[in-house]
């Protein structure tokens, strides 16, 4: 399955390569995908060789995207093969540190249904699926698309999706929410309805550049800052910071001759990130890199660096939880602060 992103080019990235800063800074990377697609293989190999290039990255946290998905099970269990697939890969790779834990998928249209979907996917993750999402990003303009397979309309407030969302709470799982600012009201009524329930947001609360919202981007920028500030306000919400690479945020820097700096990124993301930081606090907010989706828009240890250009004015609390302390509050994750303290220790052992 192809996507609507940028194509990875490593020769490309090649041509920017800076010195990683702040390098004994521990992270746990918040939400990464892995896969392998026509034309597009990214699978624990090549993951851990964006790891390698000099960033303290402990940790991860794999979030669904149908990689895997089994033929041989009814429909409501396919997703199973997902959790399955990662923890063979992990196993393959010989890797006990990435990923950590997963976000699987469960069809939260079941409503109340969902439940054995939901325990499904618990029990083949044997303690690693910490939490659920689904697709729900939409919009109708055919030009603000982020998934192979969009969401339709209005998948946020059915009364059945709401239902659904109240079995993860009862399972004591996480949801992950990926929506456009035009949808952020339709998150907040989410949230509302299931108090009980920990709401992450992704990748900013999914901010628009593209297509229509490339012409007067100040009214634009001030709608989703009211959303998300907004959605700030209900405790039972968390933020991602990330995702800058998505078409639809209307950056084009894969259109650029050589890859951008992290001076550039910084600069060009500090709005979104202090308004972000400045609504949830750095205890709700923590840093993704959404790899190898934003791969075709800069390199992994580029965007770390930008993130910790990011985080300087922080206190050093806060920077700890930035970069990984509110991830493993809000999913549960036993962190340790360095990779040789995790080796053998936190790992996959062979899917069935």
């Amino acid at each position: 399955m192809t996507g609507p992103h940028a194509t990875i080019r490593e020769d490309w990235l090649a041509r920017h390569v800076e010195p990683v800063l702040d390098p004994e800074q521990p992270i746990l990377d918040a939400h990464h995908h892995l896969w392998d697609r026509p034309g597009s293989r990214y699978r624990c190999e090549e993951f851990l060789a964006d790891l390698a290039k000099g960033h303290n990255v402990c940790a991860s946290i794999y979030v669904q995207c149908r990689t895997g998905y089994c033929s041989d099970r009814p429909e409501t269990l396919r997703s199973v093969g997902e959790v399955d697939t990662i923890r063979r890969w992990a196993s393959a790779a010989d890797t006990s540190v990435y990923p950590i834990k997963l976000i699987a998928h469960a069809d939260l249209l079941l409503g109340a249904e969902a439940r054995a979907q939901i325990e499904a996917l618990v029990d083949a993750g044997e303690g690693t699926v910490c939490g659920i999402r689904n697709t729900t990003a939409h919009h109708p303009d055919p030009r603000l698309v982020s998934n192979p397979k969009p969401a339709p309309a209005g998948l946020l407030k059915a009364e059945t999706f709401l239902k659904g969302a109240a079995e993860v709470a009862k399972a004591g799982l996480i949801l992950d929410v990926w929506a456009y600012q035009t949808q952020l009201d339709e998150v907040f009524d989410l949230a509302t309805a299931n108090p009980d329930l920990t709401v992450v947001i992704d990748h900013l609360g999914g901010p628009l550049g593209a297509g229509p919202y490339r012409d007067n981007p100040s009214a634009h920028f001030a709608a989703w800052r009211a959303g998300v500030e907004r959605l700030a306000q209900l405790p039972n919400t968390r933020m991602k910071i990330g995702g800058f690479g998505l078409m639809v945020m209307g950056k084009d820097y894969h259109l650029s001759e050589t890859p951008p700096s992290s001076e550039k990124l910084a600069d060009d993301w500090a709005a979104h990130v202090d308004v972000c930081l400045n609504a949830f606090g750095a205890n709700r907010a923590m840093f993704e890199s959404n790899f190898p989706v934003d791969k075709g828009m800069f390199a992994y240890p580029v965007l770390w660096n930008a993130f910790k250009r990011l985080a300087r004015p922080l206190s050093a609390d806060e920077r700890t939880a930035v970069f990984h302390g509110t991830a493993t509050v809000t999913y549960g994750i036993e962190f340790p602060e360095t990779k040789k303290a995790i080796q053998g220790g936190y790992g996959f052992e062979a899917a069935s």
